[in-house]
């Protein structure tokens, strides 16, 4: 990962490169709860998810994987995402489960809810929550 350093800062990604933190269940493939270990070796990705993300490794983006599967079913995911040729720089577990996420972080944080399709990212203007400024 190509990292820029300023001023003994964080580093930042170089200019036009994304960290992706993708969700798998209902994201890429089916929604396979925790309790059915055995559904997550044998569904499918959803071919626009292959295709795309496999795309924007190859640009050079950051690829994880940010799953609400546990840690002991990681190497279970790890099989099935290099089973089916995806692309990726790392994959984390324990994901809080249950949604309605809401995200603090000192970075500029950019959420895309997956609805159904995966393509490239368009802009859109929308309404969100932030703290008051004084």
């Amino acid at each position: 990962m190509e990292l820029e350093y300023k001023d003994h800062m964080s580093p930042i990604l170089k200019d036009g490169i994304k960290n992706y933190l993708i969700d798998i269940d209902g994201t890429i493939t089916d929604d396979v709860p925790n309790e059915e270990p055995e559904r997550m070796v044998t569904c499918e990705p959803f071919p626009d998810a292959l295709e795309t993300i496999n795309r924007w490794y190859e640009e050079g983006h950051q690829i994880c994987f940010f799953t609400s599967r546990t840690e002991n079913l990681k190497q279970i995911t790890i099989d099935w995402l290099d089973k089916h040729g995806f692309k990726y720089h790392s994959v984390l577990c324990g994901k809080p489960r249950g949604g309605n996420y809401h995200w603090i972080d000192n970075h500029l944080v950019r959420a895309t809810r997956y609805k159904g399709k995966f393509t490239d990212l368009v802009e859109k203007q929308v309404t969100i929550e932030v703290f008051k400024e004084d």
